[in-house]
């Protein structure tokens, strides 16, 4: 049985709300507009789950700090970051129930909101110089863009293929997670073994996250009625990619002819879920999250162990068994 997020905090309750005021404080500005923003971003902050994989991932291989912190503050302002620009490119007006900064203040002022964060990110790292942090960061970003790029790219031709999927849901994605896991490593361990397991170790994790959340497109008993909003919006998601795999070559064409062309029409939407559906693509997508979650188990029962270990294992369970 999954525990809740209460209690997989546990081992680092007290490290989480002392990273209340880090995050607060490492947003500031002297400008009152951008005060009145990041106020409103921290009001509306999340369940904070990439911090908890940087405190889990730090204790699991030491004693936190001072650099611990840091690295939590860092990966929170570059999430936030990277979701302000995100509501942007997809035009999107709601973020976790609320107005999103583009919808309040417009793309022009939500640019360069997010951008300020980046930046604000980068001079904290650089004002305490934790340059593995900066450099573990910096990559992050990186890969981020790339597989934003390449996702927009691909999404012309709707036919890619597995392979070129998980490229992209690995540096979209999975990243992220990837970093928050191995800069709480390097916070408390000069291991560079430790650090890079605990980076394989999220990216594995990042990838099961992600194939959760093109399960939540197509709709299952668990998760309630249908949605599309990736149909809608023309992105390749894992069970789409194998229904089009095993669909004939006229079955094939019609489906992605109707993607590109009525992806707007609820009834055409509702099609393409019901293909997806009857060609296995449900199954076959839950089983390579399952597979990516065993081999993250894998890595991290190598470690002893601890309440912090037993909390990630949680938190892993968490993020895959998700409703929402």
């Amino acid at each position: 049985m999954v525990k809740s997020l209460n209690n997989i905090k546990g081992p680092i309750e007290e490290e989480l709300k002392a990273f209340e005021k880090h995050f607060r404080d490492s947003m500031k500005s002297q400008v009152p507009l951008l005060e009145k923003i990041t106020y409103y971003i921290v009001q509306r902050k999340g369940k904070q789950v990439r911090p908890m994989f940087v405190f889990l991932s730090a204790k699991l291989c030491g004693a936190t700090n001072e650099s611990t912190y840091l690295a939590a503050s860092f990966i929170e302002i570059l999430h936030t970051a990277t979701l302000v620009h995100d509501d942007v490119v997809d035009d999107s007006y709601e973020r976790r129930g609320f107005f999103s900064i583009n919808a309040l203040w417009k793309n022009k002022i939500a640019v360069l909101v997010g951008d300020y964060l980046f930046s604000q990110g980068f001079l904290l790292a650089l004002k305490n110089k934790e340059f593995l942090l900066l450099e573990i960061m910096s990559k992050a970003i990186k890969d981020m863009s790339e597989g934003e790029l390449l996702q927009i790219e691909k999404a012309r031709k709707l036919d890619i293929e597995e392979k070129t999927y998980y490229d992209i849901i690995r540096q979209k994605t999975a990243s992220l997670i990837a970093s928050a896991c191995s800069a709480g490593a390097a916070s408390t361990t000069k291991d560079a073994e430790l650090v890079e397991k605990m980076r394989l170790f999220g990216e594995k994790i990042g990838i099961a996250f992600q194939i959760r959340d093109d399960l939540f497109d197509f709709g299952t008993d668990d998760v309630g009625k249908p949605l599309g909003i990736d149909i809608k919006e023309k992105k390749m998601t894992l069970p789409l990619i194998y229904a089009l795999n095993k669909a004939s070559w006229v079955q094939k064409k019609k489906i992605i002819y109707t993607i590109k062309r009525h992806s707007d029409k609820a009834e055409k939407v509702a099609e393409v879920i019901e293909f997806v559906r009857a060609s296995g693509g449900l199954e076959y997508a839950k089983q390579a999250m399952l597979d990516y979650r065993t081999q993250a188990f894998e890595i991290l029962h190598t470690f002893p162990e601890s309440p912090a270990r037993d909390s990630l294992e949680q938190l892993v369970l968490f993020v895959t068994d998700r409703k929402k």
